[in-house]
């Protein structure tokens, strides 16, 4: 599917991950709506990039959502939605003192990360799956899991179970959505250098990037960017996670 004038919907579009996303695929002609909960964030790029929009949203509010993609529409017929949205906040199992893992703590992540995306995911497809055909094809949906996923480190428990959630339900929702010419594809990302890492000091960036394998660095959210513009341009890209990664595979911790 070529991007060029094409409507797109991303999700934690006003940084690190999504907001590069979001300017890979206006680099390539399409029109976006940022969706956030940050209203500095997403008006100031939206206000920066041409062809944009900002939507405040929670992805876990059907409501906000289904006004977001309303939103799309006023851009054009939506055709790419891109879930970037997602949180990791971290605790084990039990804890040194033997108290066992918040269970709210364990839904909020849970809730966020992974019911989150199937909502966007569901919507989004609802929205596309009006849209005319173009080769066959109405539609690309792209959604964020980790190598957490396979990798959990310690204290990754409730993250790497949502992320894992997130690859899990790739072939289903491809298989689900093939009828009516949409495809699915997840992208599962190493440690990339976001805003969240830049807060830490050099000596602990080094650190994390010792353990990529090559190019021994933190991934560029420009490469992620990259990558989702790739799926979408590539029609039989379908039903697959990809790592992204640099060949990394986590420690315990």
């Amino acid at each position: 599917m070529k991007l060029a004038g094409t409507v797109a919907l991303v999700t934690g579009g006003a940084s690190g991950l999504g907001a590069a996303t979001v300017r890979a695929l206006v680099a390539r002609g399409a029109k976006v709506v940022i969706v956030d909960r940050d209203d500095a964030k997403g008006a100031a790029l939206a206000a920066e990039l041409p062809g944009t929009a900002y939507a405040k949203a929670d992805v876990t509010e059907p409501a906000q959502i289904e006004a977001a993609i309303e939103a799309a529409a006023t851009l054009g017929t939506l055709r790419v939605a891109v879930s970037c949205a997602g949180v990791g906040w971290a605790s084990r199992t039990l804890d040194k003192t033997g108290k066992p893992h918040d269970l709210d703590l364990f839904k909020t992540v849970v809730g966020i990360n992974l019911i989150g995306t199937f909502n966007v995911l569901r919507l989004a497809a609802a929205a596309i799956a009006k849209a005319d055909p173009i080769d066959g094809e109405r539609g690309v949906i792209v959604n964020t899991a980790s190598v957490a996923a396979y990798d959990g480190q310690i204290g990754q428990i409730a993250y790497a179970s949502s992320k894992a959630g997130v690859v899990g339900m790739t072939l289903p929702a491809a298989r689900d959505l093939a009828p009516v010419g949409i495809r699915v594809c997840t992208i599962a990302p190493g440690i990339f250098d976001t805003p969240m890492l830049g807060a830490l000091p050099e000596d602990k960036r080094a650190a994390l990037a010792a353990d990529v394998v090559f190019p021994k660095r933190l991934g560029d959210p420009a490469e992620y960017g990259s990558l989702v513009a790739s799926i979408v341009e590539l029609g039989y890209l379908n039903g697959e996670t990809i790592r992204l990664d640099g060949s990394l595979r986590m420690p315990p911790k």
